[in-house]
């Protein structure tokens, strides 16, 4: 079932590869009929909740009786008293007046509205792909209308909640640059999600526009993305009547019931899409072992031991005081390991896929050029076993959006230097060669080893334990600042990227020499800034970086990966 037709027909155009849908044909079309109630469903669970706790003394009147029969009389007059206040007891008070026909009449009244607001909620909520953007119309009395442009695109997220893959649906996200702009379609068919993720990538990479205007020299090779192929298959689920094809045959509920339990128990990343060498996968005892020796957990066993020296000596405020610090540092524990199961970061045809969850699984997409900046750290107790994360800087993705953009920007929560390579290697693939010389000494080094410009001796006074990590090295285009003792780091920013390039030099600085320099990029939790190198030293850094940013961004065709490769096979 499909709105009314878009504005400009499609051109006609081939078609292309697999794992494609009918949805990126330029006209309107819905979201899976289960959509409202997916979205909805936290405010069901509220309305759940209010009746339950309502319900909960009925509850202890009935059972009373049965395990303390000598309360009850007593309770019985405590309870008389305490029901006949509507606050504390509205159902108490439906029932002692009379009125419990005209509480189920108002609750069929309710259930109806809320059915027909989710069914009015889905007819109104339309999107479209064309040749130019993603564009989602919403709304029922406040109607808005939201377009990202293909060309802004940064990734695309797929997210299936445990509750949505029940229904065997998926949220699509389409993070745009720009603070708030991402466009979300929650919530369409598993398989749909999969497909039309390809379908805009391949649109955002420029491929079918070239390919279009190969064919057709003259024609508009921006119009819709007609030659989308129809290749929907049954895993397309409940979702799959949206694209305006034959809904799925009624099938027996055994049917239903295996394809929900091959969806759960499929892998995460389809083997199809990338090759096994390219795939990065974190063991389980190594994602346990990383968050116990994290940071968070020495401020867990702090906690501890404040409240074991507060329950001794009788100081019982301390309970009410550090428990639910130390609870939070828990759940915050426990959510970076379910967070972190099955994590998994691979190269596809359309950009690096980093896919992770085991009930609730999110996977997101980031198409070649998008990425900003890249920190890899190692933290303190993570030196024996030599692991490392790594962070990057996205448009759109900011650290202070929440824990979901937090997430996003980690793209190897705990790994090897050999998985630190690789993932390198899969972010800034035309640099791959150049990074990999002597990657060993560029991370762990000092000084001048791996070809790096150190800081000089006097930069030890401003910081006495890190000048000898501080260090400074352009390769290939890509920038590669190293610094940190307790916290090692190696940030390298992609020049191509870049967006500005300061030197700050304050009266202490002056007075030794110094300067620092600051690589400016998109907002993120990476920091670019080189802590202290030489005066002289940092004036041929910044004139090197300015004048080799504009010739690398004046080259650079990354964000645009799709024409080379729709060429070559044509």
């Amino acid at each position: 079932m499909s709105a009314p037709a878009p504005q400009r027909p499609p051109s006609p155009g081939p078609a292309a590869g697999p794992r494609t849908t009918d949805l990126a044909d330029g006209e309107w079309h819905r979201l899976h009929p289960a959509s409202p109630l997916l979205r909805g469903g936290l405010a069901l669970l509220a309305i759940l909740g209010f009746v339950i706790a309502n319900l909960r003394e009925r509850l202890v009147e009935m059972f009373i009786p049965v395990f303390a029969p000598d309360l009850g009389g007593e309770f019985d007059r405590e309870f008389g008293e305490w029901q006949g206040d509507w606050a504390n007891d509205p159902i108490g008070g439906i029932v002692l007046n009379g009125l419990v026909g005209w509480a189920l009449a108002g609750v069929a009244l309710a259930i109806v509205l809320i059915v027909g607001g989710f069914w009015l909620s889905w007819r109104m909520h339309t999107f479209r792909i064309t040749g130019e953007a993603v564009e989602v119309r919403s709304g029922i009395l406040f109607r808005s209308h939201r377009s990202a442009r293909l060309d802004r695109i940064q990734g695309i997220n797929v997210q299936r909640p445990l509750f949505a893959r029940l229904f065997g649906a998926a949220k699509l996200e389409v993070s745009v640059a720009g603070q708030s702009g991402n466009v979300q379609l929650a919530y369409l068919g598993s398989a749909l999600a999969d497909g039309l993720r390809a379908d805009i990538l391949r649109l955002a990479s420029g491929a079918r526009a070239a390919k279009a205007a190969a064919l057709h020299p003259g024609s508009d090779a921006s119009g819709p993305a007609a030659e989308v192929a129809t290749e929907v298959g049954a895993g397309g689920g409940l979702g799959a009547e949206t694209s305006g094809a034959a809904a799925e045959p009624r099938g027996r509920v055994s049917e239903l019931v295996g394809r929900r339990v091959d969806e759960f128990l499929a892998p995460e990343l389809d083997p199809d899409l990338a090759p096994p060498e390219s795939v990065v996968h974190i063991p389980l005892g190594r994602i346990i072992g990383s968050t116990v020796l994290g940071g968070a957990m020495l401020w867990a066993l702090v906690l501890v031991a404040v409240l074991v020296v507060g329950g001794a000596t009788g100081q019982w405020w301390v309970l009410f005081s550090f428990i639910p610090a130390l609870i939070g540092l828990v759940s915050y524990a426990w959510s970076r390991i379910t967070k972190s199961l099955r994590y998994s970061i691979a190269g596809t045809p359309d950009g690096v896929r980093i896919g992770h969850g085991l009930l609730s699984t999110g996977n997101q997409t980031l198409p070649p050029g998008r990425v900003h900046a890249i920190e890899a750290t190692q933290w303190l107790l993570w030196r024996p076993f030599g692991w490392w994360s790594v962070r990057i800087n996205v448009a759109g993705q900011s650290v202070s959006a929440g824990n979901d953009a937090a997430q996003r920007t980690l793209v190897l929560p705990v790994g090897t230097i050999e998985d630190v390579r690789r993932v390198l290697g899969l972010l800034l693939p035309a640099h791959a060669d150049a990074l990999s010389h002597e990657f060993a000494a560029t991370l762990t080094g000092r000084g001048a080893d791996g070809g790096f410009l150190p800081a000089p001796r006097r930069s030890a006074w401003l910081h006495p334990f890190a000048w000898r990590r501080t260090g400074w090295a352009e390769r290939d285009g890509v920038a590669c600042i190293r610094r940190g003792v307790l916290l090692r780091g190696l940030v390298l920013v992609p020049l191509a990227r870049l967006q500005s390039v300061a030197i700050q030099r304050g009266p202490v600085r002056r007075m030794l020499r110094l300067a620092s320099v600051r690589l400016h990029t998109v907002a993120g939790p990476v920091t670019a800034t080189l802590p202290a190198v030489d005066a002289a030293d940092a004036e041929r850094v910044f004139e090197s970086v300015a004048s080799e940013a504009v010739r690398r961004a004046a080259i650079d065709t990354s964000d645009h990966w799709g024409v080379t490769t729709g060429a070559e096979r044509g």
